[in-house]
C-alpha cells in the first residue's frame, strides 16, 4: 500500500523535472528550435522516458501553462489576506527581472502567447487560463473588504480585471525589452494609478 504515494510522487517528481527543462529550452531556443531530445537531454533522459509522461510538445506546453495557472491562482487567493496589490504587481516584475523559478519567465510568457497566435491548440489552453484568472481576480475585486475584497460594483470589477491583465501583459513586455528597469520608478508610476483606479485599500495614515 506504501508503494503507490511512493510512485506517485517519483512520478511527479519527473513530470516537473520535464517541465523545467522544457521552460529552460523554450526561453533559449524557442518552441520550434527546441525539440523532444534536446528537452530530454536537458532533463537528464531519455526521450523513450520522456514520452511515457508526455504524448508530444504540446503536452508540455499546455502543463507548463497550467502549472503557471496554478502558481497565479494562488497569488490571487493571498490577496484576501494581503491586499497589497501594488506589492504584488513590483514583485513580479522583479521575479521576471531575476529569473525567479517560482514566477514564469517573461520571455517564456511572450514565447507561449505568440505560439498561441499559430496553434488553435496552445491558443485555446492560453484563453481558458486567461479567462479562469480574470474571473477569479474579478471575484476577488468584488468581495466585500470584510471577506478581503476590495467591494467593487459588478461591473467595475469586471472592467478592472479586464486593465490589469492589459496592465500585466505589458509589464511581461517592458521586463522583456528592458531588464534593468528600477523597480522604485514602477512603483512610482503604479501607486497613483492602482489608487486612481480604487485597486488599493484607503490610506490609514497621513
Amino acid at each position: 500500500a506504501g508503494g503507490a504515494p511512493r510512485a506517485t510522487a517519483q512520478a511527479e517528481a519527473q513530470r516537473e523535472r520535464i517541465l523545467d527543462a522544457a521552460q529552460k529550452c523554450f526561453i533559449e531556443r524557442g518552441f520550434h528550435a527546441a525539440s523532444i531530445a534536446s528537452i530530454a537531454q536537458t532533463a537528464g533522459m531519455s526521450a523513450g522516458l520522456m514520452y511515457r509522461y508526455f504524448e508530444n510538445k504540446n503536452a508540455i506546453v499546455t502543463a507548463i501553462i497550467e502549472r503557471e495557472l496554478g502558481h497565479s491562482r494562488a497569488k490571487i487567493a493571498d490577496l484576501y489576506t494581503r491586499a497589497d496589490l501594488l506589492h504584488r504587481i513590483v514583485e513580479t516584475v522583479r521575479q521576471w527581472q531575476v529569473g525567479d523559478p517560482g514566477a514564469m519567465n517573461a520571455a517564456l510568457y511572450l514565447e507561449t502567447s505568440a505560439e498561441a497566435t499559430r496553434d488553435p491548440e496552445i491558443a485555446e489552453v492560453v484563453a481558458s487560463s486567461d479567462a479562469r484568472v480574470r474571473g477569479e481576480f474579478e471575484c476577488w475585486l468584488g468581495r466585500g473588504r470584510d471577506e478581503g475584497g476590495l467591494g467593487l460594483p459588478p461591473d467595475v470589477a469586471r472592467s478592472r480585471a479586464l486593465l490589469m491583465q492589459c496592465l500585466v501583459s505589458g509589464l511581461a513586455v517592458r521586463a522583456v525589452r528592458e531588464p534593468d528597469l528600477d523597480l522604485r520608478v514602477l512603483q512610482a508610476a503604479l501607486d497613483p494609478l492602482l489608487r486612481y483606479l480604487g485597486l488599493t485599500p484607503a490610506r490609514t495614515g497621513p
